[in-house]
């Protein structure tokens, strides 16, 4: 199964209904998709209420992607906000559990910084992750191409192999040692596509951190480009059980097109979406 979805629910208008509340975005979200990345989750963990509202407010066939928080990968400077690090996966495991008791929990996905290269402490960090999250399937996401080098990158593979981490296959600018290859191994029964976008001169860009936001993932797919992702993702899916693919190419409201698109070119009909809003002037919206 293929599951295309987005990063976040809150900043796509073209899927809501002219009358939706801030609120209602997450229904309105699963009219048009079957998943999402939870990524406000990297920034703060969700409380078990709000969890619980999200599941309530999506199909049965709904499923989240929750982003790990920042200070689990390494991305947080300064100290964490919690009494010890154990309280600081302790809380994020409660989170995830809520997802996990309502079925709707696919993965965690954790991304790692562009300085979390290939080296000791950091294989002992990965392994450290895999032990406060052993009860979750677990995505991996590089971020520095250390770990892709001719001579690691199988080593790579068969260590996320052995310790049941989904590799987490990404599509983004090819900027040098802080972005990693489009590189389509699966080591898991469940596979993460992320799409990025390609624009090098965002993705390099070390001004100010708004404009840096604004620009990083301002990217429109072209169809050529689309139908090339098409035809990895065919090539990637009879290999697992589960194929999760999530636009992050939003700073200029390109992903939810870019993600029916690909859809489209997919044959894709996903069964089960949350009933759409209706507009008594103008049908389903």
């Amino acid at each position: 199964m293929i599951r295309i979805g987005l990063t976040g629910w809150g900043d796509h208008p073209s899927l809501y209904s002219g009358v939706t509340a801030s609120k209602d975005k997450l229904f309105d979200y699963a009219g048009h998709f079957l998943t999402v990345e939870v990524d406000t989750s990297f920034y703060a963990i969700p409380s078990v209420d709000n969890v619980r509202k999200w599941c309530e407010l999506t199909p049965d066939s709904f499923r989240f992607v929750i982003k790990a928080y920042q200070g689990m990968t390494g991305h947080l400077r300064g100290e964490i906000p919690f009494e010890s690090k154990n309280d600081m996966f302790n809380a994020f495991i409660e989170c995830a559990n809520e997802f996990k008791r309502h079925g709707k929990l696919a993965m965690v996905l954790a991304q790692f910084p562009p300085w979390f290269d290939c080296q000791s402490k950091n294989v002992q960090y990965l392994l450290y992750i895999r032990q406060q999250l052993k009860e979750f399937n677990v995505a991996i996401e590089f971020r520095n191409r250390t770990w892709y080098a001719d001579k690691l990158v199988q080593q790579t593979m068969d260590f996320l192999k052995e310790h049941q981490f989904i590799h987490t296959i990404c599509d983004e600018p090819q900027a040098g040692i802080g972005s990693v290859p489009f590189y389509p191994e699966v080591t898991a029964n469940r596979a993460l596509v992320r799409i990025h976008g390609r624009n090098i001169h965002g993705w390099r860009n070390t001004g100010n951190m708004e404009n840096w936001r604004k620009v990083r993932f301002l990217y429109d797919y072209n169809k050529e480009e689309l139908q090339q992702l098409s035809q990895h993702i065919q090539a990637i899916q009879p290999k697992v059980q589960e194929l999760f693919v999530l636009f992050n190419n939003n700073s200029g409201l390109h992903a939810a097109k870019n993600a029916k698109e690909l859809q489209e070119l997919l044959a894709i009909r996903d069964v089960g979406l949350a009933p759409k809003q209706l507009n008594m002037f103008e049908g389903e919206i």
